[in-house]
């Protein structure tokens, strides 16, 4: 649906020349949600943008339904963007129009009889759950509700890609769910490919099936988002998928653990699929002469599988720990010793 050759894109400053995309490639299937993440900086809102033809690459090619829209202007350009959509952080609406008014002012652009235009907006504010509130203003909606407006905007004329410009990042964090629960239903029932970007990992984890992460204008990483959870390789990814594992009491907790318990090992175990059912816990207990305690976990969900996280600290003698540990390893689950006291 999406590829994206060799793309680079330098912008010209008082200071010279600013290389916002360095050379980034990267091929994005139909029906698929695909995710850009990276802190601010980074190049990922510039690469969105020569999605629809918003930024025009100083070198390489973006083709997106078949068009290439990195070298396409004028008319025929106007034409793809009508199949490629986007959403804004800060919703971007006519503040003089109604709920029902915004919806359907790309239909109107696109000439469509006003008919034809009220019984699309009407299937779209049911699809979006705006039931009752077609009459009212923006300035009279909840930030979630001005986020759907916006993305029933955008799903007006059809289009076959959804571009999401950090679209949850003005949200708070249960708004922030229903409206990612709502693009995966669209992407579900219209089999629409989504492409977002922001800088958070849990809009990631919770919806994408596959993710980029870009630094200093460079694809550094890419994978299905499990994958990419079970076995980040570069230093950032790392800090991102810590945004999710390690909550910041995690590390309080293994502090306050270290300085009551200064003997033993303390190690962080992740668990991918169906390694996070099994009983490994109660076999370490069982199998070897050594306590274990609990001090965090979590499972996150997405949408290849479940990740989950477990933190314990392990005492006994060095080589029942060892033994143990070899074990913890054979069961395909992911080890990192935190701290271990020889």
């Amino acid at each position: 649906m999406i590829s994206i050759q060799n793309v680079k894109k330098v912008y010209s400053s008082l200071k010279g020349k600013v290389v916002a995309v360095d050379d980034v490639s990267m091929e994005i299937n139909a029906g698929e949600i695909f995710g850009v993440i990276g802190y601010s900086g980074a190049g990922k809102s510039t690469l969105i943008r020569m999605l629809n033809g918003l930024e025009i690459p100083t070198a390489g090619s973006v083709t997106v339904a078949d068009k290439q829209v990195s070298q396409i202007k004028g008319q025929e350009l106007r034409k793809a963007r009508q199949e490629i959509s986007m959403i804004f952080q800060h919703f971007n609406l006519l503040w003089s129009r109604t709920v029902r008014e915004n919806i359907a002012f790309p239909l109107e652009i696109a000439g469509i009889p006003k008919n034809i235009r009220l019984k699309r907006v009407d299937e779209l504010i049911k699809l979006v759950g705006l039931e009752g509130r077609e009459d009212a203003y923006p300035s009279q909606l909840s930030g979630g509700q001005k986020q759907r407006v916006g993305i029933a905007r955008a799903l007006a004329n059809n289009p076959k890609v959804l571009l999401c410009d950090e679209a949850t990042s003005a949200l708070d964090p249960q708004t922030t769910d229903s409206i990612l629960e709502l693009l995966v239903d669209i992407n579900k029932r219209l089999g629409l490919t989504i492409v977002l970007i922001t800088h958070e990992m849990h809009v990631i984890r919770k919806i994408c099936h596959r993710v980029a992460v870009m630094e200093d204008g460079k694809v550094v990483e890419t994978g299905k988002v499990l994958e990419v959870f079970k076995n980040p390789q570069q230093k950032i990814t790392k800090r991102f998928v810590s945004q999710v594992t390690e909550p910041e009491e995690t590390k309080e907790t293994i502090e306050h653990l270290l300085e009551r318990y200064p003997q033993g090992t303390v190690i962080q175990l992740g668990f991918v699929g169906e390694s996070a059912e099994q009983p490994l816990i109660t076999n370490l207990i069982r199998n070897f002469e050594v306590t274990v305690n609990i001090l965090q976990g979590k499972i996150s969900q997405t949408q290849n599988g479940s990740y989950g996280t477990l933190f314990i600290h392990i005492d006994g003698e060095a080589s029942e720990t060892s033994k143990a540990i070899d074990f913890i390893t054979s069961q395909q689950v992911g080890v990192e010793v935190i701290k271990h006291d020889k």
